[in-house]
């Protein structure tokens, strides 16, 4: 066994065995291992996040015996196998996560003259080991908070900062900052400096002394809560750490950092009378982890709402709950059919886009006499209600009924297996893109969390037998899709429904509406970058992750003064961009309800092997593909059913620097296309004229 560092990329890693194994008191196994990271401190420096694996040989006969009784495999167990031949073991490697209580690890945060950065080890949300490097600033920390009867607020912690000398004097000053969400300061408070010998200790293996990191104070909140007496929502206000110190003989102050809570904090609500009417106050650690004081109006009947709803939610999530409710399901599938009422769900109730859109749109204006139903996550309803949508919540008792007795389902993605399909409904899958990367049957290996490569080929049969009609937008893809997907049922050939907008609102004035109504600049052309996902990069089960190979810093320096940079990732990447060091240039719409109109108003695509590019072949503009990645994701992960490198209707590019020059040199022709495009155009996009929509309701509503 070894412990491994790897970066995020996978193109890069330190190792060290595991010097001695031996059981506790706790009976958990203890282990030692020792990797230096001084000799690799330069590398370290070059890469943003690093994780720390436990690499562990296992027999491969037992692993796939393991995965393929097992319905569900934790994320931590889908790690990555490395080849081997058949009859040996097999190298296994293991996120590191903490197991008990964990330590603190901000006192072991690493600085680089040279560099002028900070490497801080730290635990994800999910208590596995990590470490990033940051800008030099002040960490804080809350240890300890309190609320009294009379409203005086108690707040202990400490502060982390990486030079030696700074937090050992007592004359260090530290100032508790509260701001609103502008970061407007509402109050500042000096705070007690409070000796902590125990953090010197801690760290003693740095040489760091942080004897007077500490801090305490007491805040009256009704002064506070004062000022927020008219509120008829909750408001919520920040806390931060201002620290001030000598540097050359001088006083210098960082710049205020947030008060993290490594544990969950809330203190409760306290009831406060203020102008006749009651408030509640608490302090509590948010999402994000910050330290937060919150004023809401206070209603006996709101906090008894408050409690019915997280209990409802705590036996909607319970096993006993959800086998019965998919045990309803079943029984309700037996009714009699609602004729003509007409289900439609993208992307798992996420959206109000794609095919099923289309449909729904052509089927709206022609065909009133059926009864139009979208089903709506609960997080993006409003979306549905901006849009005045007849719309159910998805998995809700209402949705239950309609569900199981609507005559059609129409759908861009898998529905769950255990949705037993009514004996006479008719189930239209719509799917969502032409097959560039290998698909289902076609895939050698499923790197996914949470499933082996058999059972997800298993699973992906066992839904494409429910389906009725699937819809192609190609003889190309009709091809594929009946053998990756076991389809033998009845395969409507009409292009894809979604495209007839390009062709029906292809004119200035929609380009010009929609970049008012989002936001964009008229005055300068815009990039649409719309990457696809990565099979082998997730948290966990459903919950997928992205790094942005891009450097936004280039394309901005280089870029900004004539393009505005759009971006849309995949639905299936859990992940939220920070643009906001590139306001005015980088957007990010990756949450826009329809890609569409991101395609009509952008002068060019950039994209890599997401089948988006099929759909903005129908515009005929230019395209780049950045494909920095190209030998692992052709290789490794998924392989493609075409020469993707020569076929491809534009330039291959690896660097954002050959990006930028591919870029301009587009603008210099006059944002002609490559000279593929004419040949990929004919194969892929020659059924699609705006009318596809019409072809498929014609075929399977009438």
């Amino acid at each position: 066994m070894e412990v491994r560092l790897c970066d995020r990329f996978g193109d890069e890693s330190f190792s060290a065995p595991i010097r001695s194994v031996e059981r506790d008191e706790n009976d958990y196994w203890s282990a030692q291992a020792v990797l230096a990271l001084e000799p690799i401190q330069q590398s370290l420096f070059e890469r943003d996040y690093w994780d720390f694996f436990i690499r562990v040989s296992i027999d491969q006969s037992l692993l796939e015996q393991v995965y393929a009784e097992l319905d569900e495999v934790d994320a931590d167990a889908a790690a990555n196998v490395h080849e081997s031949a058949p009859d040996e073991t097999v190298a296994l490697d293991i996120r590191l996560r903490a197991a008990g209580q964990r330590q603190s690890l901000d006192v072991f945060s690493i600085y680089n003259e040279e560099n002028d950065q900070m490497l801080i080890p730290y635990y994800t949300n999910r208590k596995r080991l990590s470490l990033r490097v940051d800008e030099v600033h002040v960490m804080s920390r809350i240890d300890r908070v309190a609320i009294s009867r009379n409203f005086m607020l108690t707040l202990e912690g400490h502060v982390v900062f990486p030079f030696s000398d700074v937090l050992s004097r007592p004359d260090i000053q530290k100032k508790i900052l509260l701001v609103d969400a502008d970061e407007k300061i509402i109050a500042e408070w000096r705070a007690e400096n409070v000796e902590r010998p125990d953090l010197t200790e801690e760290a003693k293996s740095l040489g760091r002394n942080y004897d007077w990191a500490g801090f305490s104070i007491v805040l009256d909140l009704k002064p506070i809560a004062t000022q927020f007496a008219d509120v008829e929502a909750p408001t919520s206000l920040y806390f931060r750490m201002e620290l001030t110190h000598k540097k050359n003989g001088m006083l210098f102050t960082e710049h205020p950092v947030r008060i993290l809570a490594r544990r969950k904090v809330i203190t409760g609500r306290h009831i406060i009378k203020l102008n006749g009417l009651k408030k509640s106050l608490i302090v509590k650690r948010n999402r994000n982890h910050s330290l937060v004081f919150q004023i809401a109006p206070y209603m006996i009947r709101d906090a008894v709402k408050r409690k019915v709803r997280r209990s409802v939610g705590r036996i909607r999530k319970s096993k006993a709950f959800i086998a019965v409710y998919h045990r309803l399901f079943q029984t309700l599938s037996h009714l009699p059919q609602k004729k003509n009422l007409v289900m439609f769900e993208s992307f798992f109730g996420r959206q109000y886009s794609c095919n099923p859109r289309a449909i729904y749109e052509y089927m709206r204006d022609h065909c009133p006499e059926y009864q139009l139903v979208w089903i709506a996550n609960a997080n993006y309803i409003d979306l549905f209600e901006q849009y005045q949508l007849p719309y159910v919540k998805r998995f809700s008792l209402k949705w239950l009924m309609l569900m199981t007795r609507a005559n059609y389902w129409v759908t861009n993605v898998r529905l769950p297996l255990w949705m037993s399909k009514p004996k006479d409904t008719i189930y239209l899958q719509t799917w969502h893109g032409t097959p560039l990367k290998r698909l289902a049957l076609d895939m050698e290996e499923v790197h996914m969390p949470g499933i082996n490569t058999e059972k997800y080929k298993r699973d992906f049969l066992a839904e494409t037998a429910r389906w009725n009609y699937l819809i192609s937008p190609n003889a190309y893809s009709s091809e594929i899709f009946a053998r990756a997907f076991g389809f033998e049922n009845e395969m409507i050939e009409s292009g894809y429904p979604r495209n007839d907008f390009l062709y029906q609102s292809n004119d200035k004035g929609t380009i010009d509406a929609i970049k008012d109504r989002i936001g964009l600049p008229k005055d300068k052309k815009v990039i649409l970058y719309a990457p696809t996902w990565r099979d082998n990069q997730f948290y966990g089960k459903g919950r997928y992750r992205f790094e942005l190979a891009l450097d936004l810093q280039r394309m901005r320096e280089s870029l900004g003064e004539d393009y505005v940079l759009i971006m849309r990732m995949h639905y299936l990447i859990a992940d939220h961009l920070d643009l906001s060091e590139f306001k005015g240039f980088a957007y990010d719409f990756s949450h826009h309800e329809d890609i569409r109109e991101l395609y009509l108003i952008s002068d060019l695509l950039i994209t890599d092997y997401s089948s988006v590019f099929f759909d903005y072949a129908n515009l005929k503009r230019p395209m780049l593909f950045f494909t920095y990645d190209i030998e692992d994701y052709r290789d490794h992960l998924r392989g493609f059913y075409f020469d993707f490198e020569k076929k491809a209707p534009g330039p291959l590019v690896l660097t954002t620097d050959e990006l930028i020059q591919a870029v301009k040199k587009i603008a210099e022709s006059g944002f002609a296309v490559s000279d593929h495009f004419d040949e990929f155009y004919q194969k892929f996009c020659l059924l699609e004229s705006g009318h596809s929509a019409e072809k498929v309701v014609k075929r399977v509503f009438k």
